[in-house]
């Protein structure tokens, strides 16, 4: 078969490259275990992570395309700082992602590739738990785990991601997104002794891009994501968890075309967490997603954090 060294033909592409991008996002959207845990307040966690995902890609049959699959290695830096606001545990994080992939497909029997390498979109979010999770300093909050061991938490947060990842209007695959969004969330944590039970809700606005391709508009229905985690602690600081999610909504248009390309999406993830140190610890995880349509990704992840924390 002939060999290119271009990405797929231009007419052709569009969907090949909104399913790319929307897989991004569901990426960085991920399935968050514990993120209304009860902390101490005046902590401070720096994290790294890396990790590595591929897929398939399942496209319209009217394009041609056959075979189309993607690897991704992404790493990221994050910090988290907890505070009291208004009375409540309050938390702040930010995160930092730049990554390296390749894409592979057949058109017509035409093989094409291309690689990005660069920084993705940041993100950043606040967060407050509005019942519950008193805010109280290490030792108030180490003897107040140990007297409630069946405790509820309420939280509410506000995560935005930033348009700074890498981006050119010319190119059909890219890393960064060149639009804003916002994430409202809203979540309920309920601990029973060495078990936890969460569940969070969220929903993606997406700001318009003017600049989408080629000088093309993009504009997105807002996306719905529930998710949900049991989470099991051995021993201190030792925990595994089961989650799932589901994604529904998201449709795109392109220049005022509908394109018909409405997520449902299920997501699952493993996760085990561990101490290797008084103030660091460990966490791997499996992930995966499933399209529950005849246009979509289907993903695998598996991804690997540290962290160190101080303060409290």
């Amino acid at each position: 078969m002939k060999r290119s060294s271009s990405i797929l033909k231009p007419i052709r592409v569009c969907l090949l490259l909104l399913l790319v991008a929307s897989n991004f996002q569901l990426q960085a959207q991920d399935l968050e275990p514990r993120r209304w845990s009860h902390l101490p307040m005046d902590l401070n966690v720096v994290g790294l992570g890396g990790g590595w995902t591929n897929g398939d890609m399942f496209l319209d049959p009217v394009l041609l395309a056959e075979d189309v699959t993607y690897d991704l290695y992404i790493g990221a830096a994050g910090y988290v700082r907890t505070f009291e606001l208004l009375g409540k545990s309050s938390r702040f994080d930010f995160t930092v992602p730049y990554g390296a992939g390749r894409w592979e497909g057949y058109l017509d029997g035409e093989y094409a590739s291309v690689r990005r390498r660069g920084f993705m979109d940041p993100v950043m979010r606040f967060s407050i738990n509005l019942y519950g999770a008193p805010p109280l300093p290490t030792k108030e909050y180490i003897q107040y785990q140990r007297e409630n061991p069946v405790t509820t938490t309420v939280g509410a947060a506000l995560g935005v991601r930033l348009p700074l990842g890498d981006y050119n209007e010319e190119w059909l695959i890219n890393l960064g997104n060149n639009r804003f969004y916002v994430r409202p969330q809203l979540g309920v944590l309920h601990q029973r002794n060495k078990w936890q039970f969460e569940l969070t809700g969220s929903v993606f606005l997406f700001q318009k891009n003017d600049e989408f391709w080629q000088g093309s508009e993009r504009k997105q229905d807002p996306l719905w994501f529930t998710q949900g985690h049991v989470i099991y602690s051995f021993k201190p600081r030792y925990w595994a968890s089961l989650s799932f999610g589901y994604a529904l909504g998201g449709t795109n248009e392109i220049n005022g075309i509908d394109k018909d390309d409405a997520y449902r999406k299920r997501y699952m993830a493993l996760s085990f967490g561990f101490p290797i140190a008084a103030r660091q610890s460990m966490k791997f995880t499996y992930f995966a997603a499933d399209s529950n349509t005849s246009k979509g990704v289907n993903t695998d992840a598996w991804l690997v954090g540290w962290s160190i924390n101080w303060g409290g």
